[in-house]
């Protein structure tokens, strides 16, 4: 079981996630509040120990976090979550910010626990390409998982990964091969064009220097070849500004991933909305959330 300790922007994230606001949890009232989490957790959350900080619903369970063991945290989350999306689909209301969901679903693996299942995830249903929902959660999954790996191992999963992806949709996916005096991640092919794959999970975002290097590796091969750089850590404003407009590649972050399967948004459907907009604009990195 991880030991992992929730900081500050875990407890934003909750304090969103959870309707934390003001002092609330949700919709609970004082005394559905306790209700449920004696019946439901066998928890006394009114304990004077978690009146330390606040005697607020939110106050309280900070403080129980703050106290109780990564499994303990884990246990509780998962059944907030669950209260949550049962009173919503109860209401009919759709996933308003599916990005605090990627958020959550990451954070649940940190504390060593699974992403909800599928029933409880966010799926739109798309008129375009789109995944088979199976393939959707097994390779969203398995994005979570690389998450919690050590440096030098994930960054050859997430090329595993990414070639998985690929062949999911159909497009030719190739591992890594080496060319004399260089790497390249990987290749596939859209549309009838070939594009190389550059692909990095640095704690960092990737700068202009990166950018660069990448795009002499594309432009030195074939006139008709393009480049798709995915960085799960996203890419610097100064970076993106240096490295400019018109160049040959398309960007990808680790936001685009996750909200692209949370979604079941085909990859396909997602490149070629990127490849349009980059030759409207120049733009090499335009989010996914802002083309949707």
């Amino acid at each position: 079981m991880s030991t992992y300790t929730l900081n500050r922007l875990d407890f934003d994230l909750l304090d969103d996630i959870l309707e934390m606001g003001g002092g609330y949890v949700l919709d609970f009232s004082n005394q559905t509040y306790s209700e449920f989490f004696n019946d439901e957790l066998g928890i006394n959350i009114d304990d004077d120990r978690y009146y330390d900080i606040g005697t607020s619903k939110g106050k309280r369970l900070r403080s129980y976090f703050k106290q109780s063991k990564t499994e303990d945290v884990l246990r509780v989350l998962n059944s907030l979550w669950k209260y949550r999306e049962t009173k919503r689909k109860r209401a009919g209301k759709k996933e308003d910010n599916p990005v605090l969901v990627i958020e959550f679903n990451e954070l649940l693996v940190r504390l060593g626990g699974k992403t909800p299942t599928t029933k409880n995830r966010v799926f739109y249903t798309q008129q375009e390409e789109a995944f088979d929902e199976s393939a959707a959660k097994e390779l969203f999954d398995s994005l979570m998982k690389l998450a919690v790996m050590a440096p030098h191992p994930r960054g050859f999963a997430f090329e595993i990964f990414l070639k998985k992806l690929f062949d999911i949709s159909g497009m030719s996916g190739r591992a890594s091969f080496r060319l004399v005096g260089e790497q390249i991640d990987g290749s596939f092919e859209l549309d009838g064009e070939t594009y190389l794959l550059e692909a990095k999970w640095t704690n960092l975002p990737v700068n202009a220097a990166d950018l660069r290097s990448f795009n002499a590796k594309v432009q030195d091969k074939a006139a008709w070849s393009r480049g798709l750089f995915v960085s799960n850590s996203g890419f610097t404003e100064q970076g993106l500004h240096a490295f400019g407009r018109g160049n040959s590649l398309i960007c990808m972050d680790g936001l685009d991933l996750s909200e692209m399967l949370m979604r079941n948004i085909g990859f396909k459907s997602v490149l070629s909305k990127k490849v349009r907009r980059a030759a409207e604009t120049g733009n090499p990195f335009v989010r996914l959330r802002d083309l949707i």
